[in-house]
């Protein structure tokens, strides 16, 4: 998959729109690998996050706050904006990204979409491709609609790619599309992530 992939998006008469959802490759995993990533998106606790002082969470809600305003036209209810929101900060940080480059890739994945589906079969927000859930998960794909399992499954894969990239961003942006190697992916991400750095 690549450039010019479509998604259909339920709520929308199932009309086409264009998005860049790439094909990820399924690869052999070595036992211990694909144990520690099934150990990573097995936790469903709701996403909680816990700070260390006042100033870390008077920063996050800063942070909400901002977000929020940039999503609306995305997301025009309040309620579902901020759950998003919130399990974005508490999915990216849990594997050790940054929120606005989670918010970027959704943002070419997806569009910010939850039911996006390409013509390759990824679905969701990230654009999980459903190899994953019988690699790592319970097999049920269906479940990549859940929010969540998304967000959550999408985080841990972004991570694992850029561990095996040696924290090659680039790299790991275009493995995660099935595009390595090639700019277009990376560049469009890196571009979109701009509008979700929160303020100086």
């Amino acid at each position: 998959m690549g450039a010019g992939a479509t998604v259909l998006t339920a709520g929308l008469g199932g009309l086409p729109a264009p998005a860049w959802a790439g094909a990820q490759v399924e690869e052999p995993l070595a036992d211990a690998v694909r144990s520690a990533l099934s150990a990573a998106i097995a936790y469903d606790a709701p996403p909680k996050p816990h700070f260390d002082g006042i100033e870390s969470r008077l920063v996050y809600l800063r942070w909400l706050g901002e977000m929020s305003e940039r999503l609306k036209r995305q997301k025009a209810e309040a309620q579902t904006r901020i759950e998003f929101l919130e399990t974005v900060w508490y999915e990216s940080t849990r594997a050790g990204l940054e929120p606005a480059l989670v918010l970027g890739l959704i943002q070419v994945e997806s569009g910010f979409r939850k039911y996006a589906i390409s013509v390759a079969g990824a679905r969701g927000y990230m654009q999980v491709m459903p190899f994953w859930t019988r690699l790592i998960g319970d097999g049920q794909a269906s479940r990549l609609f859940h929010m969540q399992t998304n967000l959550r499954f999408g985080c841990v894969i972004m991570r694992h790619y850029l561990d095996r990239e040696n924290g090659d961003l680039f790299l790991a942006l275009g493995r995660y599309n099935g595009s390595r190697g090639k700019r277009e992916y990376p560049d469009l991400v890196f571009g979109a992530r701009k509008r979700w750095l929160p303020p100086a």
